[in-house]
């Protein structure tokens, strides 16, 4: 019943941009907090970037500059767009929704970005 589809992700070269979507749908979006994540072969999963409720958004230190994580609650839609990528960039990236109040956390499938020359 909750579903978080993302979208968006591809085969890029370096330099180049992609945003992602993820739309969310049995919730009330609003009110959950959004993270990102990615995970590349071999390695652990990483918080990419987080954005509240109200829109306050953090970053990993090495993404400042380059990524901007945002949210259209009227649409419960969230998006990560990715610029200037890097081949280090390559991962699957995974949206992440949590509201702590209602113990509840959802994650989407899961998108690649592939970043390579």
């Amino acid at each position: 019943q909750v579903q978080l589809v993302e979208s968006g992700g591809g085969l890029v070269q370096p330099g180049e941009s992609l945003k992602l979507s993820c739309a969310a749908s049995g919730i009330i979006f609003s009110i959950y907090r959004m993270a990102w994540y990615r995970q590349a072969p071999g390695k652990e999963r990483e918080l990419v970037a987080t954005i509240s409720r109200d829109g306050d958004t953090n970053y990993a230190d090495s993404l400042k500059g380059r990524f901007t994580v945002s949210r259209d609650n009227v649409n419960n839609t969230g998006t990560l767009q990715m610029n200037n990528l890097k081949t280090e960039d390559t991962a699957v990236y995974y949206c992440d929704v949590r509201n702590d109040e209602l113990r509840r956390d959802y994650w989407g499938q899961g998108i690649q970005v592939i970043v390579s020359s």
